[in-house]
């Protein structure tokens, strides 16, 4: 590494390499192929239209070339020589939340730093766009180690202006950044409500990933009796019994609510998503993510 990268960045870096080494072993182990495929999504672009055949996805028919009379036709496509890549991160007060030493904000910055050093490797361009319920760090694609540097060292030393979440907002000014189709990896712990429509538009335009970070203290609260509980995002502090049963059995019954809810947009939507825990070692996960698109081929 270059030796005017701070210390702090070179020990941070490696940190990173070495889950990067982890999942391309594990990748190749079980796929006989490279870390490559975590890039490969749909990474289409229009080539030509021909006849609709018996068993062609609806949505690939071209409307407006139908729409003249001559038949039914749907777009064909080739691949594009270069896939550009956009993390869209969540940084608002409520991933502040963790268990121990770890924070879900944690496990997203490490899923970015993780995906640019890769980028790096494979020259593809890959970019930043961090939000709360505002833009609160935009960093353009670019190419190779310094731009991955100078993007983790960003992201890993942002302090967020605002505490609150707005998803569908942040994917609407991230829509409105992107000029092409591009793979998007959304990372999010998605407490928050009305972004489908915004979800549902990003996954129509482009090749979205999406990652929710999970801690497990907000599925099983532990029981700790009548303590104070504070809401990171509007500082509000109110007294709760945790030991309470009916506390309890809301904690769990809304946690699988909203995740249920975001597996079922996902599913409508057709878009590869994982769920990662604070606790515990995500790298398998991604594995399974990554090899599930690279079999498929495709989005979903």
């Amino acid at each position: 590494m270059n030796p005017s990268v701070p210390p702090a960045l070179t020990a941070l870096v490696r940190r990173l390499r070495h889950l990067e080494i982890r999942i391309r072993k594990a990748v190749e182990a079980q796929l006989q192929g490279d870390f490559h495929s975590v890039f490969k999504g749909t990474g289409l672009e229009v080539d030509d239209v021909r006849l609709y055949q018996y068993g062609d996805e609806v949505r690939a028919i071209d409307w407006a070339v139908s729409s003249k009379g001559h038949g039914t036709f749907v777009k064909t496509y080739k691949e594009e020589k270069e896939q550009q890549v956009l993390v869209l991160l969540d940084v608002s007060a409520s991933l502040e939340v963790g268990d121990g030493q770890r924070r879900k904000l944690d496990v997203a910055r490490d899923i970015a730093g993780l995906l640019a050093l890769s980028a790096a490797r494979q020259g593809s361009a890959l970019g930043l766009f961090a939000f709360s319920d505002q833009k609160e760090l935009y960093l353009p694609p670019g190419k190779g180690p310094r731009a991955a540097y100078a993007l983790i060292q960003r992201l890993f030393a942002l302090q967020p202006q605002s505490r609150r979440t707005g998803v569908g907002a942040g994917i609407r000014q991230a829509l409105g950044l992107l000029k092409r189709r591009s793979l998007v990896v959304l990372i999010s712990d998605f407490i928050d409500g009305n972004y489908e429509r915004e979800l549902a538009m990003l996954a129509q335009r482009h090749d979205l990933i999406v990652v929710q970070t999970l801690a497990p203290r907000e599925r099983d609260f532990p029981a700790l009796g009548i303590v104070p509980l504070r809401d990171t995002e509007t500082g509000q502090v109110r007294w709760v019994n945790t030991s309470s049963d009916d506390f309890r059995a809301h904690v769990q019954s809304n946690a699988d609510y909203q995740e249920a809810q975001l597996v079922n947009i996902c599913r409508r939507n057709r878009t590869g998503f994982v769920s990662l825990s604070t606790e515990g070692d995500f790298v398998p996960q991604l594995v399974n993510l990554f090899r599930h698109r690279r079999q498929s081929g495709r989005r979903g």
